[in-house]
């Protein structure tokens, strides 16, 4: 008696191993993929800088506007400034950010990624701004406008675009 459970058990465990190996090369099973922590993290702190910089939609656009203050922004005070809330140092102007973090292909951009253009045409970059998502960017340009989001594919940015940098670790 206590073979016959024995030899019933091990074909009860041979059938689930069978089936679940037949089960798994058809790919009808899926096994767990670990998570990785570093894209996890790269993208929670990604999208908090995106809340802080949307938190100054509206604060009016100065050429010039000094680092660290939040009554007015450049395009670069604007980066450095969000940025340096999460520990991420940046040069002052565009094309000295333009050199920090790694490089990145545009096919590859995500958020919270910095996008360089050269909107004079003159071969030097001279704006940035933060890519948030869905085409979209999130920076400082024009007096009257301020800190504001807009469309990246089709505009100026995108036409004269030169480079990205991740610079979020």
């Amino acid at each position: 008696m206590i073979n016959t459970q024995k030899n019933r058990m091990r074909k009860i465990i041979a059938g689930v191993g069978i089936s679940l190996s037949i089960a798994i090369s058809a790919g009808t099973v899926s096994m767990p993929q670990p998570v990785n922590a570093a894209t996890t993290s790269t993208a929670l702190k990604a999208s908090r800088i995106i809340a802080t910089g949307k938190k100054y939609i509206g604060v009016p656009y100065r050429f010039g506007a000094r680092s660290g203050i939040t009554s007015a922004f450049d395009c670069s005070s604007f980066t450095q400034y969000v940025y340096k809330k999460h520990g991420i140092y940046l040069p002052r102007s565009s094309r000295d950010q333009a050199k920090a973090g790694k490089y990145v292909s545009r096919s590859n951009v995500r958020a919270g990624d910095l996008i360089f253009s050269d909107t004079n045409r003159d071969g030097k970059i001279n704006h940035v701004s933060i890519y948030i998502g869905n085409g979209r960017l999130l920076h400082t340009y024009k007096v009257g406008l301020g800190v504001t989001i807009s469309k990246f594919s089709g505009s100026a940015w995108d036409k004269t675009y030169v480079t990205a940098r991740r610079v979020i670790r």
